[in-house]
């Protein structure tokens, strides 16, 4: 039985080992979640950055869509315009030609 009890008892060498490991292992742990923390932080700022300028961008574009469509609408009365003198200064020529 001796023995027995001999074996049960772990080796001061391990007990040691095993004393060491922990603090380094809770100091690479905490590292590590500073790290993780500052990332996240990180990428929240650039995800709000993204949004921040998103925005910006939308706005932009209304403002492009509208100066479109007033242009568009400008032209379009331009276009009229140009039509209704060609069909007249035709009318006028195949009037002039009747004569």
């Amino acid at each position: 039985m001796e023995s027995k009890a001999i074996l049960d008892v772990s080796a001061p060498s391990e007990t040691l080992a095993t004393s060491e490991v922990d603090p380094q292992l809770s100091a690479l742990l905490y590292d590590m979640s500073q790290q993780v923390e500052m990332a996240m932080h990180s990428m929240v700022k650039m995800a709000s950055e993204i949004s921040e300028s998103t925005g910006e961008i939308m706005e932009e574009m209304e403002k492009c869509k509208e100066y479109v469509n007033v242009k568009n609408k400008i032209l379009e009365e331009e276009k009229d315009r140009f039509q209704k003198a060609a069909i007249a200064v035709i009318e006028f020529l195949n009037g002039s030609e009747n004569i």
